[in-house]
């Protein structure tokens, strides 16, 4: 992979800050994206920037991957998403998005089979699944406590000292892209009620899983072959994204010099908030309400346009033309749709709202195009996952990228940890008041709750007799 033209320095802007003029320098990515270098502003001005939300700061310099918002494109490690997708498996994906490289056929065979040999969790952690939780604790609220759990279990891999974590980080990285698939498929388990199953050595990582999942004692489940790539392709597609929320939240907790697995747990957190990772779960949400109120599609579209009713599923905030990870989910759920032959309607309403939205001028002129998490939405359920699994399944998917940040952070000598500034707009100077001095009489309380209670149009003169 060339690092050639990283960080390269290309002139300076001027702040002109009460007076002053100060120059700070430019420095252009390797593909073309310009930024500000103002590491030294508030220790040179007194002032910092405010940007709340963080959409126009970069937090970092990272050779991960890279998105084309305005063209629709997608690179893991400069490789673009769709040639993965065609030629490459989850499992090759992870080793690239992690070691920045391809791996040879010695590497690969080493990879696949650290993640084989550890798809077993340790047997004292069983019992977590047989009444540790309750049946309504949520699958990522499972995952997140038994992924910084897991650490505990294997106290060489996890020191906090980064010297240390680094050298057994091989380990560590193939042990949690294995043992997070076994943990989200015991925990679908464990809530309904059905015996756990065992990982099997001779299956593939996308099957393995499916196997955990849906196969029983007396029946073994044998996933058509479209089905596995379909969830091979969702978990390949969802590896890494730039720096979303959960993935500076990694960042962010791994700059405290915190382990792998402490790390990952917080993306867990971060990536369970309905605003990130919860968004294919929306996309059925809104499905089943069509549904239910008579499965009208035209009138969904009509009520969108007018703005009553928003599309789950449709655009994205960083493509700016179409999401190149739908483009490959659309064939992938087309085939997974021919062969499980669902009769339900929910699915039937999926593929008749992204038909109508691609030919309808409204759509076509804003590029609301179906996104990423309309087809894997529309996959999942086809193929038995209950929505309340699919932000788990997200997390699968997104756990490369989540091991390849953390080592990017604690690969940096002279790495800071992160702590950003705020504008503080409270009260000042506060005396403090001893308690008895707080307690306000019955008729004080009174008058005090009737002035708040009046409004501004009460008169400042309103009196009161007890």
């Amino acid at each position: 992979m060339s690092d050639t033209n990283q960080n390269k320095n290309s002139g300076v802007a001027k702040f002109e800050i009460e007076g002053k003029t100060y120059d700070f320098p430019l420095i252009t990515g390797t593909r073309g994206e310009k930024a500000i270098d103002i590491a030294t502003l508030r220790s040179r001005t007194g002032y910092i920037t405010l940007d709340e939300g963080f959409g126009n700061t970069g937090a970092c310099e990272s050779k991960i991957t890279y998105i084309d918002g305005e063209k629709g494109k997608l690179f893991y490690r400069g490789v673009p998403i769709e040639t993965l997708a065609e030629n490459s498996t989850f499992i090759e994906t992870a080793y690239l998005i992690i070691y920045g490289e391809l791996p040879t056929r010695r590497q690969m065979s080493d990879f696949s089979q650290r993640v084989l040999r550890n798809a077993n969790i340790h047997e004292s952690m069983m019992h977590f699944f047989d009444g540790g939780f309750p049946f309504s604790a949520h699958p990522m609220a499972i995952l997140s406590a038994l992924l910084n759990s897991l650490g505990s279990y294997y106290p060489n891999m996890v020191t906090n000292e980064r010297e240390h974590d680094l050298e057994y980080f091989d380990d560590a990285a193939a042990l949690l892209i294995s043992k997070v698939r076994t943990i989200v498929a015991m925990s679908y388990r464990m809530k309904n009620g059905l015996p756990l199953i065992y990982p099997k050595r001779d299956l593939g990582y996308s099957q393995n899983f499916l196997h955990m999942m849906f196969s029983e004692p007396y029946h073994e489940y044998y996933p058509h072959d479209d089905i596995t790539k379909a969830l091979d392709l969702i978990l390949l597609l969802h590896a890494d994204h730039e720096q979303n929320c959960s993935t500076s939240t990694v960042r962010i907790v791994a700059s405290s010099g915190a382990n792998l697995f402490a790390s990952v747990s917080a993306g867990v957190c971060a990536l369970w908030g309905p605003l990130h990772g919860g968004a294919n779960t929306q996309v059925i949400k809104m499905l089943e309400e069509i549904h239910r109120n008579g499965g009208d599609v035209n009138k969904a579209i009509e009520d969108a346009k007018m703005g009553k009713k928003r599309l789950m599923g449709f655009g994205h905030r960083i493509y700016k033309t179409y999401d190149p990870r739908a483009m490959i989910l659309k064939e992938a759920a087309q085939k997974v749709l021919k062969v499980v032959k669902s009769s339900d309607p929910v699915l039937d309403i999926a593929q008749t709202l992204a038909e109508k939205a691609r030919n309808d001028d409204y759509f076509i002129e804003r590029n609301l195009y179906p996104n990423v998490d309309f087809y894997s939405g529309i996959i999942m359920k086809a193929i038995g996952v209950p929505t309340e699994m699919f932000t788990a399944m997200f997390a699968i998917g997104r756990m490369p990228g989540w091991i390849a940040h953390w080592k990017e952070v604690a690969e940096r000598v002279k790495g800071r940890i992160t702590r950003p500034r705020q504008i503080y707009q409270g009260e000042i100077d506060v005396d403090y008041m001893r308690m008895r001095d707080r307690e306000l009489s019955d008729v004080e309380q009174y008058e005090k709750d009737f002035k708040k209670s009046s409004g501004d149009g009460a008169s400042e003169n309103a009196t009161f007799k007890a």
